[in-house]
């Protein structure tokens, strides 16, 4: 292992950006500069390490050391420490570059929206960021979860942000799911685990895990439900609500929350648990793997079945992400390498392909003001570019070639067949069709439906009030488009999507040597 302080100005990037946004507070386009310099910063650390990683080094760095070894040598004492290899750097890699993009759409939106509190939102904004990568980087229990809460804490304002009844309600609910269900069930869990194994590092592979071979059989199971079940914001049920309840932010928070920051370290932190704390020996021998993948299977067709009844766009999607999360869990718990890059894989591809729904989303109320798909008839012949982005991560949703989607989910379909469970080959192609089931409606209607009849005759209450939104549209050379600072991130998150589907390699490079 090698110690690199790059890990170290990585998380200081996001930190001293949400110091200069407040200092700048005051001058908008300076503000945002500083937002997005700091992503710039940010994905420059994160990238510098990709050769390093690639070359199958692993770069470490203790920050502190918080508690020293013991004399007889059981305790190996506890520090706070950062590591990146393969795993973190699928997480870390997406979480920053779409920060960079997610800047300038969060300036579109903001501005076009006429937005209160710009300043706190872009503060609680890098913060959350500083969490997201200080998770990705975590090299133990101790430091994963100090950053899994840091995610919780910074993101309550942008739920918040609206500061209304509805607002401070679902804010209310996501804190208190989130930061309950770690403290009730992580922190004992950690104690436990340290008590248990002397140690609270992650593993150097995937296999051996750090729990040693005479614990109880019923502790070890009982340690793993509760991690499971801790990381609440994985999205698996019963504690999913908490996220619909935060569809009540604004869009750019929607997309941070469901595509970037909040959920994936969510599975990010049960997947590297699940390998690094218990690992794939100790999980086959206690044959938890196909019940772990069946118990996420559950959240897979529920979450996609309450999606169908959904007209919101924004709370269909958010019942998509409570499904689409727990195939990063499913492909784990198949506990075959071709399963476990699948499901790795899926947190780059979800990132990349629900950032650019929710993006489109905001588009569209930006520019009409409608949140309804059934209000959306014909809005794909005014918006093309905002409905063609759509499509295509909607396709890699539904998981169909060459979308990045199409990938995740083929070397599930093989994994699940090497563990020769034809249940869940079932669950992946049943809920496959769902997906289409309630994305293909949205598409169809947009690009061949009619327009409502109060958009048709072009005078609707809502005229007056989103003109300018539309004037900006017709400043862009895009007739009904919205502003060019909103147009742009979803196209290249869009064709990014694409990109990795056609060269999944891409990504694929950081996770294969991980399950051999």
């Amino acid at each position: 292992m090698e110690s690199d302080p790059r890990l170290v100005y990585a998380l200081l990037a996001p930190l001293v950006g949400a110091g200069l946004v407040m200092a700048t507070g005051k001058k908008p386009n300076l503000r945002e500069a500083m937002s997005f310099i700091a992503a710039c910063t940010l994905f420059g650390f994160v990238a510098s390490l990709i050769p390093d990683v690639l070359a199958g080094k692993t770069v470490h760095y203790t920050v502190a050391q918080l508690i020293p070894a013991d004399s007889a040598g059981f305790y190996q004492g506890l520090s706070f420490s950062l590591r990146a290899d393969g795993l973190s750097m699928v997480f870390a890699v997406a979480a920053s570059f779409l920060w960079m993009l997610a800047v300038f759409y969060a300036a579109g939106y903001m501005r076009g929206h006429h937005e209160a509190n710009q300043t706190r939102f872009n503060t609680c904004f890098a913060l959350a960021l500083f969490g997201a990568v200080g998770g990705a980087f975590a090299d133990n229990l101790l430091t994963l979860y100090f950053f899994y809460e840091v995610v919780s804490i910074s993101t309550y304002p942008l739920v918040a942000h609206h500061q209304d009844k509805e607002s401070y309600e679902g804010a209310q609910k996501y804190l208190v799911y989130l930061t309950t269900t770690a403290k009730a069930l992580i922190f004992p869990a950690m104690v436990l685990i340290y008590v248990l194994s002397g140690t609270l590092d992650f593993a150097s592979n995937v296999h051996s895990g750090i729990l040693p071979t005479g614990v109880h059989n019923g502790l070890v199971i009982t340690l793993y439900i509760a991690c499971l079940l801790g990381f609440a914001k994985n999205g698996v049920m019963p504690f999913h609500s908490w996220l619909p309840s935060a569809m009540v932010a604004p869009t750019p928070v929607s997309a941070l929350l469901h595509a970037v920051a909040v959920v994936k370290i969510g599975v990010f932190s049960t997947v590297r648990v699940m390998l690094y704390i218990f690992g794939t020996d100790t999980m086959a021998r206690l044959d938890l793997g196909l019940p772990t993948a069946c118990f996420v299977s559950l959240t897979i067709l529920l979450g996609s079945v309450i999606a169908l009844s959904k007209d919101n766009l924004k709370a269909r999607l958010a019942y998509s992400t409570v499904s689409q999360l727990s195939y990063v869990i499913l492909g784990v718990a198949l506990l075959n390498p071709i399963g476990i890059e699948g499901g790795l894989f899926h947190i780059a591809a979800h990132a990349f392909s629900k950032i650019t729904l929710f993006f489109c989303a905001g588009a569209i109320y930006v520019v009409t003001h409608k949140k309804n798909i059934s209000e959306m008839g014909g809005l794909g012949r005014q918006m093309p570019w905002t409905f063609g982005a759509f499509a295509v991560a909607a396709l890699s949703m539904i998981g169909a070639p060459p979308v990045a989607g199409f990938v995740s989910k083929l070397y599930m379909l093989v994994g699940s067949l090497e563990a020769h469970s034809y249940f869940i080959l079932a669950v992946l192609i049943g809920s496959s069709l769902l997906n289409a089931a309630y994305f293909a409606p949205v598409v169809y209607h947009a690009f061949f439906g009619q327009p409502a009849a109060a958009a048709a005759h072009g005078a609707d209450a809502h005229g007056h009030g989103h003109s300018a939104a539309h004037g900006h549209g017709h400043d862009d050379h895009h007739h009904g488009e919205a502003p060019l600072s909103m147009l742009i991130p979803l196209c290249i998150t869009a064709a990014i999507s694409v990109v990795i589907g056609i060269y999944p390699d891409l990504i694929l490079q950081f996770v294969k040597g991980i399950a051999q």
